[in-house]
């Protein structure tokens, strides 16, 4: 991905807490010449000093056929966004967009069973533990997991290139900057509201 010098991120603890917090991503594969993606809740493991991004799909997915096939894998995972008014700024100028986005290359391999097990296990854990009533995997008929494990495919993606970019007004002036929070947080739209709260850490960091 194209990242002006302003907006690249190279810290990897800051940009691996991105991704467990927005974990939501794309995986993009090709089969015969033609780019296919997936959309899919994911984890991120590290084993050793190596990074994996874990993650499960469904058999009738075809796209888990092309792990085998693809030199690399392109997973993404996206943050706040929002619309950045021109008209915020003290000078003439074109509006733009903010965001945050991580994209993540590497080779794809696919899970034995125990390892699928514990992919499932981890991210039952990681969004029921909190809950009231949670619905972890020992809490499930042995008879339902098995129906389960037969109907998808595990997969982990061994991460060879890491890129990153917060694009956050980073480049305008200090009144231009604190404007353009202002007038996000005033603009009604949750995903505004969300990227000014972004800038405003970004200020405390």
């Amino acid at each position: 991905m194209y990242i002006p010098k302003y907006f690249k991120v190279s810290n990897v603890d800051e940009i691996w807490d991105f991704v467990q917090k927005n974990s939501f991503g794309t995986i993009v594969t090709t089969e015969q010449g033609k780019p296919i993606a997936t959309h899919l809740p994911l984890g991120l493991n590290k084993k050793g000093d190596d990074y994996y991004i874990t993650g499960h799909i469904a058999y009738g997915n075809r796209q888990w056929r092309t792990f085998e096939t693809c030199e690399d894998v392109l997973v993404m995972f996206q943050g706040t966004h929002a619309y950045i008014s021109s008209s915020w700024y003290g000078h003439e100028d074109v509006p733009t967009w903010n965001y945050q986005a991580v994209h993540i290359y590497g080779q794809a391999s696919i899970l034995e069973r125990d390892e699928l097990i514990e992919e499932l296990t981890t991210m039952m854990e990681k969004y029921e533990k909190h809950r009231e009533n949670p619905i972890l995997w020992d809490k499930l008929s042995p008879e339902l997991l098995e129906r389960q494990l037969k109907a998808i495919v595990g997969f982990k993606i061994k991460v060879d290139d890491i890129q990153a970019a917060y694009k956050l007004s980073q480049n305008r002036s200090e009144m231009d900057y604190m404007n353009i929070i202002d007038q996000l947080q005033n603009e009604g739209n949750p995903n505004s509201k969300q990227m000014a709260e972004q800038m405003e850490k970004r200020l405390k960091n």
